[in-house]
């Protein structure tokens, strides 16, 4: 096995100094980009592109090839899960992701069953073509939808504008159903997790995007508890490999909880503030985060006051990760995410 020459990302992970903070960014593959979009349109579709190890492993290095990024992210969707359940995964131009079969009582809940491991075999082999081309350039992170999340998306059919109605209604009228459905999602997320870090994945991330619009006792019980129990299983099966989870939202009341779940780092979204964050749960895990990704498509003078000040929150403890808040949009300008790049590794050399 090749021994990776940039450790800079999993040393931070593991809350070991660091000669500069290092940087990935959620989304860095995506159609931003121009060679993504080129990618895509020779592919023919977004879940071309995801069950293909070859075009996985293409758009996965498009972000490393461009910028001195320390970590790479495979390639591919937090929906894979529920596609295969068999609710019938489709992606419409300006519409977004779509099931044919949401999951919306308890007789559907009922005939749920986790898919064997060999249906999202194309995201293994993913991995293991990712890792490939890498070679020994940096870690490539492996990732899983959280089992709320999915239930969100599996429920009410797609994406929702209106705050997930059919998923709370569940949730309030419904709770047994409802944690019979996470049940499912979370026993299906640890395998697949652990199945990824088999397959070469240096590190696993767990993004639970909307997790935050659950109340706090809510939130606990029905996104932060099964994500608990998703690093339970991971363990359980031998796996050593470090995890981050991102909870959208929820940092604010649950940073604490987030910090004691067993998850080597937790991510911020841009709400959050890290100085306040690092307060609250000392040196137990890395951080991670947290410029509002909108900084990416305004100006290099903001771009270069965001990443200063992003980086005086975090302070000279070991254990921070630079990232945004969430994800990359489609509307970020190539030269100015290299610019917050170089801005953070340039500051953050200065510091150390």
């Amino acid at each position: 096995m090749l021994k990776i020459q940039n450790t800079t990302f999993l040393d931070a992970l593991a809350r070991k100094p660091t000669p500069y903070t290092p940087v990935w960014l959620m989304r860095q593959a995506g159609r931003y980009l121009p060679e993504y979009r080129a990618s895509r349109a020779r592919a023919g579709g977004f879940m071309d592109m995801v069950r293909s190890p070859a075009f996985c492993a293409e758009v996965t290095l498009q972000p490393i090839d461009r910028y001195p990024l320390d970590a790479a992210i495979v390639f591919s969707d937090i929906l894979t899960i529920p596609d295969a359940m068999g609710l019938g995964l489709s992606f419409t131009v300006g519409e977004g992701p779509k099931f044919a079969r949401p999951v919306r009582d308890a007789s559907a809940v009922a005939a749920l069953r986790p898919p064997a491991m060999e249906e999202l075999r194309y995201v293994f082999d993913a991995v293991s073509a990712c890792k490939r081309a890498l070679g020994d350039r940096v870690p490539l992170i492996g990732f899983s939808g959280a089992p709320f999340t999915l239930a969100c998306y599996s429920i009410e059919g797609g994406g929702s504008v209106d705050g997930y109605p059919l998923t709370k209604s569940m949730l309030y009228s419904a709770p047994k159903v409802f944690t019979q459905l996470l049940d499912v999602l979370t026993a299906t997320v640890a395998n697949y997790l652990v199945e990824q870090a088999r397959a070469g994945a240096d590190a696993l991330m767990i993004f639970d995007t909307w997790g935050g619009i659950l109340p706090v006792a809510q939130y606990r019980a029905f996104s932060l508890a099964p994500m608990q129990e998703v690093i339970r299983r991971v363990r359980s099966q031998g796996v050593a490999t470090p995890i981050l989870i991102f909870s959208k939202g929820a940092a604010g009341h649950s940073l604490v909880e987030m910090a004691a779940s067993g998850a080597d780092g937790v991510g911020l979204d841009w709400t959050a503030d890290l100085a306040d964050a690092r307060a609250r749960v000392g040196a137990r895990v890395a951080l991670q985060g947290n410029v509002d990704p909108m900084i990416v498509t305004t100006t290099l003078a903001a771009v270069e006051a965001a990443a200063a000040e992003c980086l005086a929150q975090a302070g000279d403890t070991p254990g921070h990760i630079f990232n945004l808040g969430h994800g990359l949009t489609p509307q970020s300008q190539p030269e100015l995410v290299g610019a917050l790049i170089n801005a953070i590794h340039q500051k953050s050399k200065k510091n150390k």
